[in-house]
């Protein structure tokens, strides 16, 4: 009998794109799931490890770590989720369990955390494995396709959200795939939202106001009124001066990124008043149970783009040049 195969698109290096292969179809381990994968978003982290941005992948790995799909298979040990069940697999594949991170909640700061697309292979692929207790159950009310995006974009920007608090006026630099996200929740939470792209960016400025936000306008515009936190989502180091000068005293700037370009010298005068810089590593499962339940209660409108599993180049080239309005996510036709 012929070993059972799938097609997959594999990283085989910075810099190179994604080749199209026939490979054998992964067993589920001990503790492991098998997905037959469904959807898989396109993360800009993807487009970091495919240009080279990120230390040490392990080469050659299937990208993704926005995977929707069904369990048609347990590894040994495993009895949940029941075979059958939609899931997600976020980026936080596994954690050691016993570290004082993990012990403290913070199993997104465990020195031995593995990640999904990265270190693990993941979902541009028809099938993929992970950690049983890693998957997320998903609110019914979303579609593969739409529920993708909830699975990064959702949770990162939720994390993100989260470390701004009781802020009321709230500043989201790049709007894409998360912050079209957050928005919404900002909004449906009757905070005041203002939307900062790239300058001369129209089409973004414009896809943000239809969702609602107060104001929308380039990141080197001025915003009718202080914020009290500044979200950034776009990989640009020079947002954060940009960011923190628009941020009233006591606010906070979180960056959302796994990747930033350099942060150049700023004035001392941008930071004082008590303001703070902070970055988001990663996720915890906790970050995803509190967030897939908000987004239950919540209807969001993930806007995505769909591409084909063959297409995932060209899905990250429109990314990398910034013309994915929304979210882009891979379609296996699983």
């Amino acid at each position: 009998m012929a070993a059972a195969t799938m097609q997959a698109m594999v990283c085989d290096g910075p810099g190179r794109a994604l080749t199209l292969r026939t490979l054998p179809r992964p067993e589920a381990g001990p503790a492991q799931v098998l997905i037959r994968v469904h959807a898989c978003g396109v993360c800009r982290t993807d487009l970091h490890l495919v240009d080279g941005e990120l230390p040490d992948p392990k080469v050659p790995v299937i990208p993704g770590h926005e995977i929707v799909g069904t369990v048609v298979a347990h590894g040994s040990g495993v009895r949940a989720p029941a075979l059958g069940t939609r899931v997600g697999v976020p980026w936080l594949a596994h954690a050691c369990g016993h570290c004082d991170y993990c012990g403290s909640g913070r199993e997104n700061l465990c020195a031995d955390a593995r990640f999904t697309g990265y270190q693990e292979d993941g979902g541009y692929a028809q099938y993929a494995v992970a950690d049983a207790a890693y998957v997320l159950p998903l609110p019914e009310r979303y579609d593969d396709l739409h529920a993708a995006p909830l699975l990064c974009a959702g949770l990162i920007g939720y994390r993100a959200y989260a470390l701004a608090g009781d802020a009321r006026i709230l500043g989201l630099y790049g709007f894409g795939a998360a912050a079209h996200l957050i928005a919404q929740i900002a909004l449906a939470q009757g905070r005041r939202v203002f939307a900062f792209t790239r300058p001369g960016d129209d089409a973004a400025q414009a896809f943000a106001r239809e969702l609602g936000v107060h104001w929308a306008g380039g990141s080197d515009e001025q915003a009718p009124a202080p914020l009290d936190a500044a979200l950034i989502f776009a990989p640009v180091g020079a947002l954060v001066p940009a960011a923190l000068a628009a941020t009233a005293k006591g606010g906070v700037v979180v960056c959302a990124g796994i990747h930033m370009s350099d942060i150049p010298a700023f004035p001392y005068r941008l930071l004082w008043g008590e303001r703070s810089v902070r970055s988001v590593a990663n996720l915890t499962r906790r970050d995803g149970a509190e967030f897939m339940a908000l987004a239950a209660r919540i209807p969001l409108t993930a806007h995505v783009e769909p591409f084909a599993l063959a297409d995932a180049n060209a899905a990250l080239a429109r990314l990398r040049s910034g013309a994915v309005s929304g979210a882009a996510v891979l379609t296996t036709g699983g």
